[in-house]
């Protein structure tokens, strides 16, 4: 947990104080030490079994769903372009840690709407909001040609009792609506409105129901003329509304927002969220959100399909505001958010850095990319550092290590800087399987500490993961 996030909880939790009698507020302080502000660890990418991509993250009943696109490669036999977007299905996933998720499986797929072209593959990015107890699901697809032969992208609706699902698909798209990337916002008067993308920026009023135009469609003005705009987010923060979407200002997309004073606009251009791909990752699509005080970014990337940037997998990192309310740029990252607690499997190939030379991050099979990454230390005093590890207040006596040494090598664990205590020095049997280890370490002081692990010996070791235990 960051120091602005341990600030935001002790503000909350003093607020409380102020408001019960003494008594009461003191259950209620332990109940929401414990419950509501455990602190919330993720590697990226999140979700590590398939592909995952335009993240829809939202808070329901005090956990995080996230509602992606699920990119798949395209089958063969169905005249479908072999370098494209492919997408059959939707899931959804939930988790109360941002660490550990889970699928509710298959919430709607192409096949269940009858609007949907079937052929096409085409369930693009999604949105879904909460309304009176029930969830409002919204997803773009290719139409069936009309009476004329005419198709395109509709974007329809399906609707549950529980963000999980099941989820029955409206017999129609939303009429008045043509694009892709739907994206609700419902603002504190209770007014409901749907954004979506189609060469320009698109917003309208919704009815009651949720399910039809209230007004008519409107082009959002003043945004970049130049390159691709899509992907619309809409939040509001401190009576300041944000408008954020990807733009291709040069070659790939960038995360970019524009503020106003009402969920219609005026806008104005304020500023860019997250950079281009520094791997040229075409696309970058993105949601913003608030959970337990802090805020956070969700968006993909192409982790797990380096050559191929049309399956794409989750991120989620940390989102800061300035004081004037203009967002600080995100700089993606591998280890992602919060804390790791020590006695869980902590991925060194997850870094928060790598020295110079020597380090190196590698598929452990590349024909199985959900493998995961090793970490390959190839040269002496070469090392990779892990942040924000929590040993919290247990002793620590031992370490498990899964690891590779087809020589035979060491390695030493330090805490804070390559050069601060030694924690633990290892010694790996000669071997060309992988091995777990067991060590004894040191005596760990409570708290939370940064690690690095650093190469001895002449040999190279790859490492898996380590965790420690009491």
């Amino acid at each position: 947990m960051t120091n602005k996030e341990h600030a935001s909880c002790h503000r909350q939790k003093l607020a409380i104080l102020d408001f019960k009698p003494h008594l009461v507020c003191l259950i209620l302080a332990i109940i929401i030490s414990d419950a509501l502000f455990t602190p919330l660890a993720a590697q990226n990418p999140i979700i590590r079994d398939q592909f995952t991509a335009d993240p829809s993250a939202r808070v329901f009943n005090n956990k995080v769903y996230v509602f992606p696109s699920h990119d798949i490669r395209a089958p063969q036999g169905k005249n479908l372009r072999k370098d494209w977007f492919c997408m059959e299905d939707y899931h959804v996933f939930s988790s109360e840690n941002l660490s550990d998720w889970t699928d509710h499986g298959v919430i709607l797929s192409q096949y269940d709407p009858a609007w949907v072209d079937s052929a096409t593959y085409s369930m693009w990015a999604p949105d879904c909001v909460e309304r009176d107890g029930k969830y409002y699901f919204y997803f773009p697809a290719n139409t069936r040609a009309d009476q004329n032969g005419r198709r395109g992208f509709g974007i329809g609706v399906a609707v549950a009792e529980r963000p999980q699902g099941p989820y029955l698909p409206q017999a129609e798209a939303i009429r008045g609506v043509h694009g892709i990337d739907p994206n609700v916002f419902i603002d504190k008067d209770g007014q409901a409105y749907l954004y979506w993308s189609q060469q320009h920026i698109f917003v309208a009023r919704l009815k009651e129901n949720m399910l039809e135009l209230d007004s008519e469609p409107y082009i959002i003005p003043n945004l970049p003329d130049k390159g691709l705009k899509e992907g619309p987010w809409v939040f509001e923060r401190e009576g300041i509304y944000y408008l954020t979407f990807p733009h291709v200002e040069n070659k790939t997309e960038r995360l970019e927002y524009a503020v106003g004073k009402h969920p219609m606009g005026p806008f104005t251009m304020k500023g860019v969220i997250m950079d281009e791909s520094p791997v040229a990752c075409w696309t970058n699509h993105h949601s913003i959100l608030e959970y337990r005080g802090q805020w956070y970014l969700f968006y993909h990337h192409n982790d797990y399909s380096p050559d191929f940037d049309k399956n794409r997998s989750i991120r989620i990192d940390s989102l800061f505001f300035k004081a004037d309310g203009s967002i600080q740029k995100v700089n993606p990252s591998l280890r992602g958010v919060g804390l790791s607690p020590a006695n869980t499997t902590i991925q060194l190939d997850r870094y928060s850095a790598l020295s110079p030379e020597g380090a190196e991050i590698s598929f452990i099979d590349k024909s199985r990319p959900f493998e995961g990454w090793k970490t390959r230390l190839n040269k002496p005093g070469a090392w990779v550092q892990y942040n924000a590890i929590d040993f919290g207040n247990k002793k620590t006596k031992s370490l498990q290590i899964r690891a590779q040494a087809q020589q035979g090598g060491s390695l030493e664990l330090r805490l804070n800087s390559p050069e601060g205590p030694l924690l633990a020095s290892l010694a790996l049997q000669a071997g060309s399987d992988w091995e777990n280890y067991s060590f004894k370490i040191k005596k760990t002081r409570p708290g939370i500490v940064n690690l690095f692990v650093l190469l001895r010996s002449e040999s190279e070791v790859e490492i898996d993961w380590l965790k420690f235990q009491p």
